[in-house]
């Protein structure tokens, strides 16, 4: 159990990851933030970047190599993706780290150069990475250096289905995946289209057939299956600004039936603190979840014979990012996984 300040820096400050996981950070009792990294936001006070956290006593955001290393216990990182194996392969060994990229996620690295367009960085540290969905790996989260928390799409679906493959309760072949997602999940970076008035009072699939998700999911699924999973994946941009909501299409494996799903779910989560299987009948919602760790599932029959329908519901930026990499935080330091993390969903 840890009893000292845990001395933290975030690499990738700036973006809206950054953002959410200093939020939740400055109220953990554990945690000291003594470093706050922007490559260009660097010589800025955080309530210039974020002035929504300007009543927080930090630092000013630097670059990397300004920071004091042998001052710091662990390091999240909010990188862009191919940009953070780089970062985390220059930090000292004894230095944790929770990277909320994609780059230590998968675990061959040939799908990786595939998925990612080019060769991962520090394939000497990947083999040590553990995939950081708390709920099905915290004994290895716990002892782990360095955690590679899920994206999150991947999140939500993997709560609602992990459970389900592992007890061979649905055909793995046959996985139907509709997802939808606030504008947040497409970072802070300038993009055309998520400018207001390309994705406002609209609803586009993005990705189609290719989103770089898509192997993560297949690889865990893959995993609890026993089996290669191939699934079909479309996600969609949602004119909000959080949110997450994930429609898995499922056929049921032998004579299985949607209540043995919400069973084996039920069971499965029995004692997870966040993560929450709605009673029967109730429909899971994004604004049910907003601005909380909790990831809401609900199980339903399909009127056609032998397939069910799955719904999960998640905060992207909290549950699918910064939430998550306090939550495995936590286990890594010994500390109730809930620290910090109490907060009630914001509604309406």
């Amino acid at each position: 159990m840890a009893t000292k300040p845990i001395r933290a820096a975030l690499l990738g400050a700036s973006g809206y990851t950054g953002a959410d996981l200093i939020r939740l950070a400055a109220r953990h009792p554990n945690i000291e933030i003594t470093a706050l990294i922007a490559k260009t936001h660097a010589g800025q006070t955080l309530a210039q970047v974020f002035p929504h956290l300007s009543s927080l006593d930090l630092p000013s955001l630097v670059t990397s190599d300004e920071v004091d290393w042998n001052s710091v216990d662990v390091a999240f990182c909010g990188l862009p993706h191919g940009t953070a194996h780089a970062e985390i392969a220059k930090l000292p060994s004894r230095v944790k780290v929770i990277d909320m990229s994609a780059d230590f996620r998968l675990r061959d690295l040939d799908t990786y150069a595939e998925w990612y367009g080019g060769d991962h960085g520090a394939p000497e540290l990947l083999e040590g990475a553990v995939y950081g969905l708390t709920e099905h790996y915290r004994d290895q989260i716990a002892s782990a250096r360095l955690v590679a928390c899920p994206g999150c799409y991947p999140t939500a679906v993997l709560l609602a289905l992990l459970p389900l493959a592992k007890d061979k309760l649905i055909v793995p072949e046959d996985i139907i995946i509709d997802a939808k997602s606030g504008v947040s999940g497409a970072g802070r970076s300038l993009k055309q289209n998520i400018l207001f008035s390309e994705a406002g009072e609209g609803l586009s699939p993005y990705g189609v057939g290719s989103h770089r998700h898509v192997p993560e999911i297949e690889q865990e699924l893959g995993e609890a299956a026993g089996q290669p999973v191939i699934v079909n994946f479309t996600p969609h941009l949602v004119p909000m600004t959080r949110g997450e909501l994930c429609t898995s299409y499922v056929r049921l494996a032998g004579k299985a039936t949607a209540a043995d799903l919400r069973a084996a779910l039920t069971t499965s989560y029995a004692d997870s603190p966040f993560v929450r299987v709605v009673e029967e009948g109730v429909i899971p919602a994004t604004q049910h979840v907003r601005g909380s760790n909790y990831c809401h599932i609900g199980v339903f029959a399909d009127r056609i014979p032998s397939r069910a329908i799955v719904i999960s519901a998640i905060d992207n930026l909290v549950k699918g990012s910064a939430g998550q990499a306090l939550q495995n935080f936590n286990l890594m330091h010994g500390l109730d996984e809930t620290t910090a993390l109490e907060q009630l969903p914001l509604f309406p």
